[in-house]
């Protein structure tokens, strides 16, 4: 009975020192942040931790040029907020007007150091609960049925006080150096140390590992006063500009390119850098050679001694010495902190440097745990921005929905319409909506009609990668069809060997709308939810699963899907076709006459004229109409002989037999167009 006791005294004891949160983030970089952000508006208990003394600690060192490659737009020439955020790629969504990034910079391509002034505003005028110089050094897992997920969270920090939490949210992004090791890797420096001086760098020849933007971001730094700039990596340049990928390497620092195809002495290479290795000679030179040209030498007895490439093939690419080769090759994420209990796994292929996340962006080895921002960028990397604040942005917003329904029973919020505002609800946010713009091809809205299709609810800004789990991550029901709308490039558009620029790139009729290139609105539609077993054999490139019916809004150049007879009609006739019914809005004179002349009225008959609602009438309204073709010009005739259009001094029956109902108008009034 003693052991007894004193082991429940140890329990007790153990218990009582990990302080417990519902939720836990880890990382107070932007999706850190930003998942604090809704935590808080929702009134939950969560707690975020950051290693360092203020939020954002990443951007106080990166971009090490300091210039950012996020687009700070400052006019578009609308005042739509929610549209002006498609090209604002900084700033994080709350309800405070203050907080929108151009008011911290006028750059289009902003300094490093105002994003860092932005995110501590950001913590600290949303007086969001981020606990500084706390780094996370072991998390694990405690099993218990009464857990929402069967099991807490275990953090342990360097001052080995322990936290408690039923859902972890990963914030931390991808900072570890990515490093490739092979012989001479020693006398490499790295992005994350460089100097940031060109003078340093004067006279000298340099090479650079890597061809991303950091790569191209260094060379342009050194550019003008280097002997030559060499750069070497596994695979051939990617523009963005032909991946339409933001990751890829931007426009703002490819002056390398230039010189390298201008023949001013820079060039590419491609090469695996696991097959290179480096040699330093006497006077400090590097020179590279082939790994296999060392296997069995002795490096140590001088250069003199060993082959290198030159010497059985003269013109040899790097047969030139370096004075520098700097390794710029990214960063993966930090799986070291992860007890195995939690099975965070790496990602295969070039996603190895991501954890293996659901489209749902939980953990595939552990429910409860959710990846936010650059590391969640698996579920669309090279595809679209969820690797970048533009794009994650919303993906945490999508996560938080799904945790509200989960745990809170708050189903995902959604706006009940009449079916004849179908039309005009996808048209308001396929011209407005920044996160169906950002994360094209992975974020949608959701449709769901309801009975009879005469009414429908619509959700915004879905995952689609479990579109098939919809009924249980939002609380809605599907059982009368769905549309999703998404947004999308042409099939064969994107790529690194892309022609862009070529000539008619661009189609503008209405019947070539599937043929559209660049981005553009399109609607699937489901008669029935999809299942699992469908996502999963979806073609290959398509979002979603084939359809029942498609349509393609034809591409605009300026990005404005609100032309009648090009955008508006066609998408109406689909939607009609769809539904089998005719979503036109129509005058009174017409719904009176469809009361006479058909069985069932349209949809804005029924649930307009039927009801007595509608415009009230002017005459501007109607001089209009009459000019359109869309009613009869009553104006133009003397109902009674003698007297003015208002006159009731003529006979009734001689106003109905001339005016009200006659043929020639009657068939006019029924293959009226849109009001």
């Amino acid at each position: 009975l003693g052991l007894a006791l004193y082991a429940g005294s140890l329990c007790a004891a153990s218990g009582a020192a990990f302080l417990y949160h519902d939720y836990c983030v880890i990382g107070a970089g932007p999706s850190g942040l930003q998942a604090a952000y809704f935590l808080q508006r929702a009134g939950r208990d969560y707690i975020v931790f950051e290693r360092s003394h203020a939020p954002g600690s990443f951007f106080a060192l990166y971009p090490r040029h300091r210039k950012l490659i996020s687009i700070n737009k400052q006019y578009t020439g609308k005042s739509n907020g929610e549209f002006n955020l498609r090209h604002d790629w900084n700033s994080l969504l709350s309800h405070d007007h203050q907080l929108l990034f151009r008011r911290y910079s006028r750059d289009f391509f902003p300094n490093a150091d105002a994003m860092v002034r932005y995110l501590e505003d950001f913590a600290s005028l949303l007086k969001l609960r981020v606990q500084y110089n706390t780094a996370i050094i072991h998390v694990t897992l405690e099993r218990d049925e009464q857990a929402w997920n069967g099991h807490y969270f275990l953090l342990t920090d360097q001052d080995r006080q322990n936290y408690k939490c039923s859902s972890l949210l990963v914030a931390t992004g991808t900072w570890v150096p990515n490093v490739v090791n092979f012989p001479g890797s020693e006398y490499v420096e790295g992005y994350e140390t460089v100097s940031i001086n060109p003078e340093d760098f004067a006279g000298q020849t340099v090479l650079i590992l890597g061809r991303g933007n950091s790569a191209f971001e260094t060379a342009e730094n050194i550019l003008g006063v280097t002997n030559f700039i060499h750069m070497v990596s596994r695979s051939r340049v990617r523009l963005s500009w032909a991946t339409h990928y933001v990751g890829d390497l931007r426009a703002i620092n490819n002056g390398l390119l230039d010189t390298y195809q201008l023949k001013s002495l820079d060039g590419l290479l491609e090469g695996d850098l696991e097959d290179l290795a480096i040699v330093k000679d006497e006077k400090g030179k590097l020179h590279i050679t082939l790994r296999f040209y060392l296997e069995n030498r002795n490096t140590s007895a001088g250069i003199n001694s060993i082959t290198l490439p030159q010497d059985e093939l003269d013109n040899f690419a790097t047969r030139a010495p370096y004075d520098r080769v700097i390794r710029c090759l990214g960063w993966k994420f930090d799986f070291s902190i992860y007890n195995r209990s939690l099975r965070m796994m790496p990602g295969k292929g070039n996603k190895k440097k991501y954890p293996q996340i659901k489209p749902s962006y939980e953990s595939r080895g552990t429910r409860g745990l959710f990846v936010l921002g650059t590391a969640s960028h698996s579920v669309d990397f090279r595809k679209s921005a969820g690797g970048f604040i533009h794009g994650f942005r919303y993906t945490t917003r999508a996560v938080h929905r799904l945790l509200e329904n989960r745990h809170h029973g708050v189903p995902w919020p959604f706006t009940v319409y009449p079916i004849t505002q179908l039309t005009n609800s996808i048209i308001k946010r396929v011209n407005e909506a920044s996160g169906l713009y950002q994360m094209f091809s992975v974020l949608a809205d959701i449709i769901l009609l309801r009975e009879n299709a005469t009414a429908f609810e619509y959700l915004e800004e879905y995952p689609v990668g479990v579109l098939a789990e919809l009924e249980v991550h939002t609380g809605r029901k599907a059982p009368s069809g769905l549309f999703v709308i998404i947004m999308e490039y042409g099939r064969n558009f994107s790529g690194a060997d892309k022609d862009v620029f070529y000539y008619n790139r661009a189609v503008g009729e209405a019947q070539h709308a599937w043929q559209s290139n660049f981005l553009h609105p399109v609607i699937y539609y489901y008669k029935r939810l999809p299942t699992e077993h469908e996502m999963r054999l979806r073609p290959p490139d398509w979002p979603l699963p084939r359809p029942d019916a498609i349509h393609h809004i034809v591409e605009d150049f300026l990005t404005d899907w609100t032309a009648p007879n090009a955008h508006i009609l066609p998408l109406r006739r689909f939607l009609e076709n769809c539904l089998s019914t005719d979503l036109r809005n129509f005058f009174a004179e017409s719904c009176f006459l469809f009361a006479f002349t058909r069985q069932k009225l349209p949809p804005f008959c029924q649930q307009g004229y039927a009801r007595m609602q509608g415009l009230v009438g002017s005459e501007g309204l109607r001089r209009h109409a009459a000019e359109a073709g869309l009613l009869e010009d009553y104006a133009l005739t003397d109902f009674s002989g003698n007297g003015p259009p208002d006159s009731h001094d003529g006979s009734q029956d001689q106003l109905l037999t001339d005016h009200a109902i006659p043929v020639r108008p009657l068939q006019h009034l029924v293959n009226a167009k849109d009001e």
